[in-house]
C-alpha cells in the first residue's frame, strides 16, 4: 500500500517524474493553449511564439516543484507577480490558466492526489497574479 502523497518524503518534482515528465506537462499545457477555444484569452496573451514561454515555465516550476533551480540560475528571483505585470490578468485569464493547466496535468498523468495539491498551490499563485479586478 503506498503512503498519502502529504507524508510522502518525495518532492513534487520527484513524484512527478523529474524533468521528462515536467517538460511533458509544460509542453501539453501550451499545445492545448494553442489547440483549445476555450483558452483563447489566455493564448492572446502570450503573443505570436510560445518557445520562450515554454522555456521559462519548464525552467520555473523544475524549482518550484523541488527540483533544480534553473529558472533562477538564469535569470534571478522570479518576482512572478512583477515579471507578469505587463500583462492584462483578470479572473478570465486565471481561470483559463488553471482549466488549461488541469487538462495538461490530467493527460500527462500527473498522480491525482498530487494534481490535487498542485491545483490548490496554483490557484493561490494564479489568483495574486491578477493585476485588474474582472
Amino acid at each position: 500500500m503506498t503512503e498519502p502523497i502529504e507524508h510522502d518524503p518525495r518532492s513534487a518534482f520527484e513524484l512527478m517524474g523529474g524533468e521528462p515528465q515536467v517538460r511533458a506537462l509544460v509542453d501539453r499545457f501550451y499545445d492545448l493553449m494553442d489547440l483549445e477555444p476555450a483558452y483563447k484569452a489566455l493564448r492572446a496573451a502570450h503573443g505570436n511564439h510560445l518557445d520562450d514561454a515554454r522555456d521559462k515555465l519548464f525552467w520555473f516550476l523544475c524549482g518550484w516543484l523541488g527540483g533544480p533551480n534553473h529558472y533562477q540560475e538564469r535569470f534571478g528571483h522570479p518576482r512572478l507577480r512583477a515579471r507578469h505585470m505587463p500583462f492584462m490578468i483578470g479572473i478570465q485569464e486565471r481561470n483559463e490558466w488553471l482549466a488549461c493547466m488541469d487538462q495538461a496535468m490530467a493527460e500527462t498523468q500527473v498522480p491525482q492526489a498530487l494534481r490535487e495539491r498542485l491545483l490548490v498551490s496554483f490557484f493561490e499563485t494564479a489568483d495574486w497574479m491578477r493585476n485588474i479586478p474582472s
